[in-house]
């Protein structure tokens, strides 16, 4: 069952990385600009981040291994339709229909593995191996996307996903119980309304910075309606009868500062995973799959310490010193990352930083999805679940936007004045790439001081974890 949850988170998390590699081989096949380039990013973005948390709550409502399977065979068939594709209009949409499938899959999976697992050891190793599939998924997907677009096609990129439903839909069909509570909760229809297209119009004006300047009308104006409209939710769900996202969901310390965790690190690791792989491929000439394969021992740390984390670290010591460990860690990681240069390789010095960063993501991800969900009654489990991937979601397209902007601002800077001659221009990348690890250590530091204050201290038998669904 384990395997059947993370094949499919595997497959979410991945499609936001393969799809970049694919994206130059896309657009020579396809003939469009490099400006409509970004909309093949963008329209998953909008409606993965957007309707994640209608998602979860249709989880609770119609059950979540219906809403599990329909999410998996919607996801794959988008696939299908973007892989086989022939203008730029028709791969848009196959991508906006991947993450509208995707909102369903992913707070339907999570939410499976919280109310299945509920004895502490087995929950304990359920959510190190989620966690570790959550937070390496974006490493696979450069790996993968690499491998299947200079031996096949583009287009395999999108196809695989029908082998990863495949196999989770045969898995999930037999092994998944329903998983609808008794007492279903109503749809909030003005609090889903709101919060819909709050986060629509967060997530189109930080994608719309990436490629337009902040002061453009469409960035700004639509940041402040997002702004206003969550707003508006978060005031309604005072008194709706039956809130889509119940304050009962938010205001548990340690669930809060599991939902802040995963917006943080969210922001905070694109730094690595983007900024990273422009330098390799770049700056060292790495062809996709090498770059790829350099992210491999990341992802091995990642995994062993996710694992080794909430078996052993957060049942003993509780997720107070653990989680702001791995953001110090990981924030010192980013640190080291700033000190590569031109002549820099990749043993000695892109790889030290690395696995201290996948160790403090090891120690980050797995608590925090654990937390986040653990407590939460039967049916609240799917909004709780999809609010761990919309902080994560919302925190990535803040990530990159910032970053993007604030690299390319570094980048500018230091050409002024300079001849751009090759060694001139690789300098200035170099200097917009320690720019983005340098504000990526800022946002994991910020995120230690949060979860070192919010995080109750001792150990998870003292407070909610691992007791199970239980009403707070």
């Amino acid at each position: 069952m384990l395997a059947v949850i993370a094949t499919a988170q595997l497959m979410v998390v991945l499609d936001a990385t393969i799809v970049n590699i694919a994206l130059p081989s896309a657009q020579q096949d396809l003939g469009f600009t490099d400006g409509n380039r970004q909309w093949v990013v963008t329209a998953y973005a909008l409606a993965f981040g957007s309707l994640l948390l209608l998602g979860g709550r249709i989880a609770d409502l119609v059950g979540r291994k219906a809403v599990f399977l329909a999410g998996l065979a919607g996801f794959a068939l988008a696939s299908a339709l973007g892989g086989a594709a022939t203008s730029f209009g028709m791969l848009v949409i196959a991508r906006a229909l991947q993450g509208l499938f995707g909102a369903l899959l992913a707070p339907a999976a999570l939410s499976l593995l919280s109310t299945t697992f509920t004895d502490p050891r087995e929950r304990a190793k359920a959510f190190g191996i989620y966690g570790a599939v959550a937070g390496s998924g974006a490493a696979v997907g450069l790996l993968l996307g690499g491998v299947l677009t200079e031996y096949l096609d583009w287009r395999w990129c999108l196809y695989v996903n029908l082998a990863f439903a495949a196999a989770a839909m045969i898995g999930g069909w037999r092994l998944l119980h329903p998983g609808a509570p008794d007492d279903r909760p109503k749809l909030d229809v003005p609090g889903t309304v709101l919060v819909s297209a709050g986060l629509f119009c967060i997530v189109y004006g930080f994608s719309n910075a990436e490629t337009h300047a902040w002061g453009d009308p469409l960035t700004w104006g639509f940041l402040v309606i997002g702004v206003v409209l969550v707003t508006a939710f978060a005031w309604w769900q005072t008194r709706a009868a039956h809130p889509l996202l119940p304050l009962r969901v938010l205001l548990d310390r340690d669930r809060g500062a599991s939902f802040l965790a995963m917006f943080i690190s969210g922001a905070g690791m694109f730094g690595v995973f983007l900024f990273l792989t422009y330098y390799m491929q770049q700056i060292l000439d790495y062809t996709p799959i090498k770059t790829g394969l350099a992210f491999i021992p990341m992802v091995v740390v990642m995994v062993v310490i996710s694992v080794l984390t909430t078996n052993v670290l957060v049942p003993r010591f509780g997720a107070k010193p653990v989680v702001p460990l791995g953001m110090a860690l990981s924030a010192g990681g980013m640190v080291w990352l700033t000190a590569l240069d031109t002549t820099s390789g990749y043993a000695l010095h892109v790889l030290p930083p690395l696995l201290v960063f996948g160790l403090g993501l090891g120690l980050i991800f797995a608590p925090a999805m654990s937390m986040a969900t653990s407590g939460v009654a039967a049916h609240d489990a799917g909004v709780a679940s999809a609010m761990v991937n919309t902080t994560q979601q919302v925190g990535g397209s803040i990530g990159t936007a910032l970053l993007n902007t604030l690299a390319t601002s570094a980048a500018t800077h230091y050409l002024v004045g300079k001849r751009p001659t090759p060694e001139v221009q690789a300098q200035a990348q170099v200097q917009s790439y320690e720019t983005a690890y340098w504000w990526s250590a800022l946002f994991f530091a910020v995120g230690f001081l949060v979860t070192f204050v919010l995080y109750r201290k001792g150990r998870p038998a003292d407070s909610h974890l691992g007791e199970g669904a239980v009403h707070m």
